[in-house]
């Protein structure tokens, strides 16, 4: 239980995008928020989240407690990636390449939010299609999920390391 307490502790969220929408009701209008949240532990593990309520703190707290529930790990090559991949959702495509040290985060907003979390240091990215943030961070996710370490190639090829 203490362990779990200490991963909780670790965690990065960082809040995307909030939207309003009202709905007109006999007394006024009436305001519902969403919000896409991304959490992160910056060691290779992130997962991101949509939560809506009436008021913007618990829509926030839903998008961070789902984004937990579907975290991912994805393999670090040092502070890159191990090779360059092309995420896909709906209209819009998230290219990352691997950079070499010293090159920082080139990225947008949503993907950059997306890769800080992540804990990648060093990386290139384009966002080609739709830049609706939902959708580049979705594509940014596939492009992160499609990645397989040095090891695990090996492994499926049958070659030895």
């Amino acid at each position: 239980m203490r362990q779990n307490e200490q991963n909780e502790t670790e965690l990065i969220d960082r809040v995307i995008q909030i939207n309003r929408t009202s709905k007109v009701v006999k007394g006024g209008r009436r305001f519902s928020f969403s919000a896409l949240v991304v959490v992160g532990d910056g060691k290779g593990r992130v997962g991101f989240g949509k939560g809506k309520a009436k008021e913007v703190p618990e829509a926030i707290r839903k998008g961070v407690d789902k984004a937990k529930k579907r975290m991912i790990e994805i393999p670090l090559s040092d502070t890159t990636i191990p090779f360059d991949s092309l995420g896909r959702y709906g209209a819009g495509s998230v290219l990352l390449k691997s950079a070499s040290k010293g090159t920082g985060i080139i990225a947008g907003g949503p993907v950059r939010a997306v890769l800080e979390s992540a804990g990648v240091g060093d990386i290139l990215s384009k966002c080609l299609g739709s830049n609706n943030p939902h959708n580049v961070v979705r594509a940014t996710m596939n492009a992160l999920e499609q990645l397989k370490s040095r090891e695990e190639i090996m492994e499926r090829r049958g070659l030895k390391a």
